[in-house]
């Protein structure tokens, strides 16, 4: 069965339908969330779903749940639900996972070693392709059997390797130049864990990620919780 068939098949409203410019980041951002639940079920052998088992499953509400994949053209069918494997991969699709993605590290230090140990981004097809320091100590240095490299190569092994993302875990006074140099290499995204939030071209992705940031929202919920107790404790 092709794939168009496929679709139809499953309830789908507008075959091939991809993201376009007016989905919210919103529901974009609840996208990977949806894949990793999703291929859960997948690997547990789990065939089909309803919006509201994996409304269940997810704390998502289910209306919530058919709104963000109607953007989309919407994958079920009334009375038969989702088709998990289908829907696994049709999100995949659309997160842009169906191709690899070669990326580098730049910055050897403790992060950077961590982010290049995590074998989990092999099996979501993002290829670590080559790490980069400013540390003499560091060169040639293996990390699962990739070499670190001086900064100064760094350039012309975008280019030559095609790499699409560059992971940057460099300090804060460092991140704008070398984010600099990597849009000039051509690099086509940034996962930016430096301390700074970078402005880049139009064209080129960033993602900023500030490990604090969740640390205080946690320290909010917690400060939060106690106060609604408190208040509640006064009131009984």
């Amino acid at each position: 069965m092709d794939w168009l068939t496929l679709r139809r098949a499953h309830g789908g409203k507008e075959e091939g339908k991809m993201p376009d410019r007016g989905i919210s980041q919103a529901v974009i951002g609840r996208l990977p969330r949806y894949f990793r639940y999703l291929g859960e079920l997948k690997d547990e052998g789990v065939e089909r779903i309803s919006s509201q088992e994996l409304s269940d499953l997810m704390g998502v509400t289910a209306s919530q749940i058919r709104q963000d994949f109607n953007n989309f053209g919407g994958f079920g069918q009334q009375g038969y639900g989702y088709n998990v494997g289908y829907l696994y991969t049709e999100i995949g699709k659309i997160l842009g996972l169906d191709k690899p993605h070669r990326l580098i590290i730049v910055g050897a230090g403790n992060l950077g070693l961590a982010l290049a140990n995590y074998m989990n981004f092999e099996r979501r097809g993002f290829i670590l392709a080559g790490l980069f320091d400013t540390n003499p100590a560091l060169y040639r240095k293996l990390v699962r059997g990739i070499p670190v490299r001086p900064m100064e190569e760094m350039a012309e092994f975008v280019r030559s390797q095609n790499v699409d993302i560059a992971v940057l875990t460099v300090p804060k006074n460092q991140a704008v130049g070398v984010a600099g140099q990597l849009v000039g290499s051509g690099i086509r995204a940034i996962w930016n864990f430096a301390h700074v939030d970078l402005a880049v071209p139009k064209g080129v992705q960033v993602e900023n990620v500030h490990l604090t940031d969740s640390l205080m929202r946690l320290s909010y919920n917690i400060n939060r919780y106690e106060q609604e107790n408190c208040r509640s404790g006064m009131h009984t």
